[in-house]
């Protein structure tokens, strides 16, 4: 088996039995002669990916990612297509609980009044999360695994499924204290949240996209927040990306940004190469990996 994987030294503890693996840099230009499978970490830029991918007898495509948005579209037809969704559950449920409660005890407004020297107590606008019904709109890995960490803080978990009814749908946008977007970018997907989904949701309440800033139309996002029909926002994720220079969303003093880290940890690269072979180990031991993507669904 031969398997093309980054050049990069978290992955120079891997060694197999009967495998082949070919590092490559990021943009460096290769034209391998032969593969089985293709590993990304992330790096490789869209023409080198599809180079990379076009590479002959390639059968079958990791990314390290839990989105494939990025790569979807150009995976040959008939090369199987998997993602690392698992990989990145826990770093996600911490950020996201970081988020909420950040929210809930106004912490990103006592840190304003830290840069401007203020001392001044809002206690009126602390709450904790026990009895708070947060909405996790997406139901998966990575919901199952906010869904735990939340227990404990007494929260209500409210989850919307592909197959939740539309009125279902609404009844939980109507009473939800806190809506979590863990959608993936689909064409299905795209502005899921619009005026209308706004205008559904309970009044104070906050939105926290951590799935792709594609689900949300910032326009009408930013009028929910100037009006005050909605509390605040939690953006990991925006559209574009960066956010531009001069957004309004930037000077809010209800919305909470971070620059799509939602994943991150200082050991990702090293968590992400043990996933690799683990990967790898499966293939040998002929099982299935997870994470495969149906990509006709997108996810």
């Amino acid at each position: 088996m031969n398997i093309l994987i980054p050049n990069d030294p978290a992955f120079d503890t891997l060694s197999y039995h009967g495998v082949t693996l070919q590092r490559y840099a990021p943009n460096d230009g290769q034209t391998p002669q032969q593969a089985d499978g293709v590993i990304f970490l992330g790096g490789a830029g869209r023409q080198q990916r599809q180079s990379l991918m076009q590479t002959p007898g390639v059968q079958w495509v990791l990314t390290l990612t839990a989105g494939v948005d990025h790569i979807i579209e150009d995976v040959p037809d008939g090369v199987a297509l998997y993602n690392a969704s698992s990989l990145h559950d826990h770093a996600v449920a911490v950020h996201v609980l970081a988020g909420l409660l950040s929210a809930a005890r106004n912490m990103h407004v006592y840190r304003d009044h830290q840069r401007a020297g203020t001392w001044l107590r809002q206690p009126e606008q602390m709450h904790t999360l026990r009895g708070q019904k947060v909405a996790l709109w997406g139901y998966g890995h990575i919901g199952r695994e906010i869904e735990q960490m939340l227990h404990p803080f007494g929260a209500e978990v409210l989850t919307v499924r592909s197959r939740t009814s539309d009125e279902a749908r609404a009844a939980i946008r109507a009473e939800a204290d806190y809506l979590v977007l863990l959608l993936p970018d689909t064409p299905q997907t795209r502005h899921t949240v619009d005026a209308d989904f706004l205008r559904g949701m309970k009044p104070g309440s906050w939105l926290y996209n951590i799935g792709r800033g594609a689900l949300v139309n910032q326009d009408d996002l930013l009028d929910a927040l100037q009006s005050g029909h909605l509390g605040g926002a939690i953006l990991d994720v925006t559209d574009p990306e960066p956010l531009p220079e001069g957004h309004p969303l930037w000077a809010l003093d209800n919305v909470i940004l971070t620059p799509h880290v939602g994943s991150a940890t200082a050991d990702v690269e090293a968590r992400a190469a043990d996933y690799a072979g683990e990967f790898i180990q499966t293939l040998l031991q002929g099982r299935t990996p997870e994470g495969a993507v149906d990509t006709g669904r997108g996810y």
